[in-house]
């Protein structure tokens, strides 16, 4: 496989084959987990994860890349292979969430700051070592009718520009994501208001990204889709469609080569609808695909429910999920599809 930052890059996003985000941290991943009434513990998040990496066909035709939490890119499946193995043999690429988290912001009430630069540069080669080719970063901001101020979008997007240098830096691909968050509090926004926050973030995200040196061949932007707030759902999937392709035809270089969207808070089958019809309905300039956690993994996680008996019904649904998406990327879904499975 070529080393070049471009062709992973390319490699990424292109050909309908989209990112399954399994880096949720143990928090989270906690969460999900009692959900199904499992307990989390190193084995049961081992298995969890070992059942979708060594999910055949969804690997190896519709998933082109796999963020993953630190602990799962050193961990090793039942039997001592490497996971970062098997999703190689896949012919899939080993991706790594870098940040830790993001935190309260000094005197911005209401809003984050992500952190984990300190130490990056000798964490990347560390990552790199192991099998990473490409790294993810999460700046979080927050929408209401006052947020977020500017000084929060400035000091998230200086963070993600300088996690995207040291990614290049250590021959990994940055995957550069500033998400307007669609669940905020309190989430009464309407599609205007996220449009509005959403490309004035963009911009200053590449005005920082050009003053960081960062070369955007070699990244890939994972924003949120322009939509309602949760509590305010109104927008049809063709105007969010629309609405999300004219921020970024707006504020997105075309020497970008991918958009990977994140599924943020949209139930499974709008993330897939939404993705589809922005395929379907525009010439774009860069590849645009799907980089889903939730909405790649939620039926999966249900079917298995932490039962080893039920690890093919798990991948089965992920199949489902993983090709409904792909199809998505190709601008080809339908919703007869979901039926039809």
């Amino acid at each position: 496989m070529s080393e070049r930052l471009e062709d992973i890059a390319v490699k990424m996003v292109a050909g309908g084959r989209g990112l399954l985000a399994a880096d949720e941290s143990t928090a989270t991943i906690k969460k999900r987990f009692d959900a199904i009434n499992l307990e989390s513990t190193e084995t049961s998040r081992r298995d969890y994860r070992e059942m979708l990496f060594r999910s055949d066909e969804p690997m190896k035709k519709y998933i082109s890349g796999v963020i993953l939490y630190e602990e799962t890119l050193f961990q090793k499946a039942a039997d001592g292979t490497p996971f970062v193995d098997i999703i190689k043999a896949a012919d899939s690429i080993p991706g790594i969430k870098v940040d830790i988290g993001a935190k309260p912001m000094a005197k911005y009430p209401g809003e984050t700051i992500t952190e984990g630069l300190d130490g990056l540069a000798d964490r990347l080669a560390k990552y790199y070592e192991a099998g990473a080719r490409f790294a993810k970063w999460r700046g979080v901001i927050a929408i209401s009718q006052t947020l977020p101020s500017r000084g929060s979008v400035r000091a998230n997007a200086q963070a993600l520009a300088r996690y995207a240098a040291l990614c290049q830096e250590a021959k990994i691909v940055p995957i550069v994501e500033p998400e307007c968050l669609m669940d905020g509090k309190p989430g009464d926004h309407n599609i205007d208001r996220c449009a509005e926050v959403t490309e004035s973030t963009l911009r200053i995200v590449f005005e920082e990204l050009a003053d960081a040196r960062v070369s955007l061949e070699g990244m890939i932007l994972k924003p949120n889709m322009v939509i309602d707030g949760k509590n305010a759902r109104k927008a049809s999937v063709a105007e969010v469609a629309e609405r999300t392709v004219q921020v970024l035809k707006r504020t997105v270089p075309s020497a970008v080569p991918g958009i990977a969207f994140l599924s943020g808070g949209q139930t499974t089958e709008e993330a897939t609808a939404h993705l589809s019809a922005i395929n379907s309905g525009y010439e774009l300039p860069w590849f645009v695909t799907f980089s889903y956690g939730r909405a790649l993994q939620d039926s999966a996680l249900k079917a298995w429910n932490g039962k080893q008996e039920n690890v093919a019904a798990g991948q089965r649904e992920f199949s489902h999920r993983a090709e409904m998406n792909s199809l998505a990327a190709k601008g080809s879904w339908k919703a007869e599809l979901e039926k039809a499975a």
